[in-house]
């Protein structure tokens, strides 16, 4: 992609704001964060269109443009081209390394299952659907929990066995971060990565989009005292 003068306006695009977050999307707010630590300055635009499109987030200039879909995603699209690199010098650091995998798997996870078939569908419904006709965004929540239980491997047969499964491993991968986290603020040399943009994205989501009784959240609230100081 073509590099980006440095003076030149970014815009991020992503779902709209709910339940107090600058916006509610799991996708989106990972990117808002990074560009946050970054001290990037960006404008922030809503696009409610295409519900479903994975184009979205995105951030884009006068002659740039990064989207969800491409290479990686947002961030790694950033970095790649030269935008805003958090990550330097610690993409060969097997720790890091290893969290990130920990939270882009165990906890992503467990929150797609929480949002899309542990709970009622009420918060993707706010962040999906809502300025969508009923019937419509309806049959468009039914179509992604399919989607949702494909990807998670869940069946008839095995749900109860999959939902273990799934809170046994977020409840690890809270305790490990927790460890890791400590009393610092960031997870590794004081300063911040992707990995704790990605982090406290999936905190304040499952504390303020999901149900207080999902077990997602009651495990996480066991570990919020370490995780809330970044």
């Amino acid at each position: 992609m073509e590099r980006v003068n440095e003076r030149e306006d970014f815009t991020l695009v992503t779902r709209k704001p709910y339940f107090g977050l600058p916006t509610a999307c799991p996708i989106c707010l990972p990117v808002y964060i990074y560009l946050k630590f970054a001290r990037l300055p960006f404008h922030l635009a809503f696009d409610s269109t295409y519900p479903d499109s994975d184009i979205i987030p995105y951030v884009e200039s006068a002659t740039y443009v990064a989207c969800n879909n491409e290479n990686g995603g947002v961030i790694e699209c950033l970095k790649k081209d030269g935008i805003v690199d958090l990550d330097n010098g610690y993409q060969s650091v097997p720790e890091w390394i290893s969290m990130k995998a920990l939270i882009s798997s165990w906890l992503e996870e467990a929150l797609i299952y929480e949002l899309w078939v542990g709970s009622d569908g009420n918060s993707v419904r706010k962040i999906y659907y809502s300025d969508l006709a009923w019937p419509i965004g309806k049959v468009l929540f039914l179509q992604q929990v399919r989607t949702v239980k494909q990807q998670l491997g869940i069946t008839k047969e095995n749900s109860d066995r999959r939902e273990e499964e799934i809170y046994k491993r977020a409840s690890i991968a809270y305790r490990a971060l927790s460890t890791r986290l400590g009393e610092e603020s960031f997870l590794f040399e004081n300063r911040p990565s992707s990995v704790d943009a990605i982090l406290l994205a999936h905190v304040l989501v499952t504390l303020h989009a999901l149900p207080v009784s999902c077990l997602t959240n009651c495990t996480l609230s066991v570990y919020i005292g370490s995780l809330r100081s970044i």
